[in-house]
C-alpha cells in the first residue's frame, strides 16, 4: 500500500475524499501535438490550433512535472507548455517558488558560481502569468494560480505570490473534449478492514492482487469479507456475515466550450469571459458479486461501515495544459432493517454508471445520472417475518486541481422481506398435542440508487459561481428476484 503524502483537503465517494498518483493509462505515443510543442523559452507564441478542438488524452508519464503558462490579454499570451516548474508551493500564504530548467548549459547560482548543466536557476515569471501545474511539492492536488506579486530570486528560483484563479484563463475561446481511463495502478489504498483485498490489472500483463484473482484490464477491484453484528435474541446458527467485491473501470469525462463571448456583439467580446460550456464527470464498467447471510442487528436508520478509500489524480492533457482531476472512491456497505428477518442471498451485478455536472449558458450547471445494469440472483432464502437492506457500494467524488466537483454515491442493494402469521390451537380438556399452522409470503429484490450533489467549486471552469450545492437526485431502479410461499 502507497501512502499518500499528506494533504490540507481530502474530498470526501472524497466526493470522495470517489476516484490518484499522476498518470492515466495511455499509449504515450497518444500524446497531442500541442504537448510536443518546443519549451515556451523558445516560443512563446506557442498555441494549439485555435481552429480545432484541443485533443484530450492521459498525460504520459514523462509529463508528470509538466507546467503551462499563460498571460492573459497580451500578444501571444494563450497558454504554452513552459519550462518553468513549481519547486514549492505554500497553501496557506499562497506562495510558489517557481523555477526553470536549463538543458545542457551552466548557468550562474545566486551566488555568482556556475551551476551544472542541468540544474535548477531563477524561474521567469512576471505579474499576470497564470500557471497550470501538475502535482508539485506542496500541491499533490495539482495548481492553478495566477501570479499577482514577484517577490524575489532565492536559491531555487523566484518566489512569487499566487491567487486563484479559473480554467478560462487559460483556455480561452478554445474547444475541448475527451474521456480518459483512470490507470488503476496509480491509486493510493487505505484499507479500513483487516480483511480487504485491492487488485488491478494494466496493459503489459501486469497485475496486482491475490494469486488466482481474475480482473479485465484498466479494471480495479476490491474484495471484502466481515461479520456484522447479530441481531439481538438471534440463534447461533443466523450469526450475520456480509461478503464480495466490488470491481470498477473509472473513467474522467472532461470537455469545455470556449466562446462565452460568440454570442457578444463585437464592441463587448473582448470584456466577455467564461466558457460556453463544460462538464466535468465520472463514469465506467462495474461489477460487484455480494452476499449477506444470517440475521443482521439492523435498525431503521441505513447504518454505513466504509472498508476502503482510495484515492487518485490522473492528469489530463488538454492541448498544452496539464489539468489534475482528483478523484477519490469509498467503498462501503450498509444495512438497515428491523433485526427479524434471517436471509441466505447473493447477487452479481453487471453494468456502467455516469454522474458529473454539466453546464451552458441558458440553463447553467445540471445534473447528470445513469446507471444500466442487469442482476442475476445467485442464491436466494428468507426465513421469519421481517425485513431487511442491504448495500454494497461506492461514493465517488471528482474535483479539479483539490476543488471537489462532483459528489456520485452508486449503492446496488439487496432487499428482503417476509410476511406471515402463526396460529395455534389446543382442544380444551383433550390433553391433545396442539395444531399450529403457518403462513404467509417472502420476496427478494435486487435494485440500485444513485445519488449525489454539484459543488460550488465547479466555477473553477470560470463559470457564475454555484449559489449552493445542487442534488444530481436520485436515479432509483427495482427488480425482483425471488419469492415463495410458507
Amino acid at each position: 500500500m502507497r501512502k499518500r503524502p499528506s494533504r490540507a483537503l481530502v474530498p470526501a465517494l472524497a466526493a470522495s475524499a470517489l476516484f490518484l498518483a499522476a498518470g492515466c493509462s495511455a499509449d504515450p505515443g497518444q500524446s497531442s501535438a500541442a504537448a510536443r510543442t518546443p519549451d515556451a523559452g523558445a516560443s512563446a507564441t506557442t498555441t494549439a490550433n485555435s481552429d480545432q478542438p484541443l485533443a484530450v488524452a492521459a498525460a504520459p508519464a514523462a509529463a508528470a512535472t509538466t507546467t503551462a503558462v499563460a498571460r492573459p490579454g497580451t500578444a501571444g499570451g494563450k497558454a504554452h507548455k513552459s519550462s518553468l516548474k513549481v519547486k514549492s508551493y505554500d497553501s496557506h500564504t499562497r506562495r510558489a517558488v517557481i523555477s526553470a530548467v536549463a538543458k545542457g548549459t551552466s548557468s550562474p547560482s545566486p551566488t555568482g558560481a556556475p551551476t551544472p548543466a542541468g540544474t535548477a536557476t531563477p524561474g521567469r515569471t512576471a505579474v499576470g502569468d497564470v500557471i497550470a501545474s501538475a502535482p508539485a511539492p506542496g500541491a499533490p492536488d495539482g495548481l492553478l494560480a495566477k501570479v499577482t506579486k514577484v517577490i524575489g530570486e532565492t536559491a531555487d528560483g523566484t518566489e512569487v505570490q499566487t491567487a486563484p484563479t479559473t480554467l478560462d484563463t487559460l483556455l480561452g475561446g478554445d474547444d475541448a473534449k475527451g474521456t480518459v481511463p483512470v490507470d488503476p495502478a496509480s491509486f493510493d489504498v487505505e484499507r479500513l478492514l483487516p480483511d480487504v483485498k485491492v487488485s488491478w490489472a494494466k496493459t503489459g500483463d501486469i497485475h496486482s492482487g491475490p494469486e488466482g484473482t481474475k480482473v479485465p484490464l484498466g479494471s480495479l477491484r476490491v474484495d471484502v469479507a466481515t461479520k456484522v453484528a447479530t441481531a439481538e435474541g438471534a440463534p447461533a446458527s443466523a450469526d450475520a456475515s456480509v461478503s464480495g467485491f466490488v470491481q470498477v473501470k473509472p473513467e474522467v469525462d472532461f470537455s469545455y466550450g470556449g466562446g462565452a463571448s460568440t454570442a457578444a456583439t463585437a464592441s463587448t467580446a473582448s470584456t466577455a469571459s467564461g466558457p460556453g460550456a463544460a462538464y466535468l464527470g465520472v463514469s465506467g464498467d462495474w461489477t460487484s458479486q455480494w452476499a449477506l447471510k444470517g440475521r443482521a442487528g439492523a435498525t431503521a436508520k441505513p447504518v454505513r461501515l466504509p472498508f476502503a478509500k482510495l484515492h487518485a489524480d490522473p492528469v489530463l492533457q488538454v492541448g498544452p495544459i496539464p489539468v489534475v482531476v482528483n478523484l477519490d472512491l469509498t467503498c462501503y456497505f450498509e444495512i438497515s432493517g428491523d433485526g427479524r428477518v434471517t436471509v441466505d442471498v447473493e447477487q452479481d451485478l453487471k453494468g456502467d454508471f455516469k454522474a458529473g455536472g454539466t453546464f451552458g449558458t441558458a440553463a447553467g450547471w445540471t445534473p447528470v445520472n445513469e446507471s444500466h445494469m442487469d442482476s442475476s440472483p445467485v442464491r436466494t432464502s428468507v426465513t421469519t417475518a421481517g425485513s431487511v437492506k442491504a448495500a454494497l457500494g461506492a461514493q465517488a467524488t471528482v474535483g479539479l486541481y483539490g476543488a471537489v466537483g462532483v459528489t456520485a454515491d452508486l449503492a446496488p442493494y439487496l432487499r428482503g422481506e417476509a410476511a406471515g402469521t402463526v396460529t395455534a390451537t389446543t382442544p380444551v380438556g383433550s390433553g391433545t398435542k396442539s395444531d399450529v399452522a403457518a403462513s404467509g409470503s417472502w420476496a427478494l429484490y435486487g435494485g440500485l440508487d444513485l445519488s449525489g450533489t454539484l459543488q460550488i467549486q465547479l466555477a473553477i471552469f470560470g463559470t457564475p459561481v454555484i449559489q449552493h450545492a445542487i442534488p444530481l437526485g436520485t436515479l432509483h431502479r427495482e427488480w425482483k428476484l425471488a419469492d415463495g410461499k410458507m
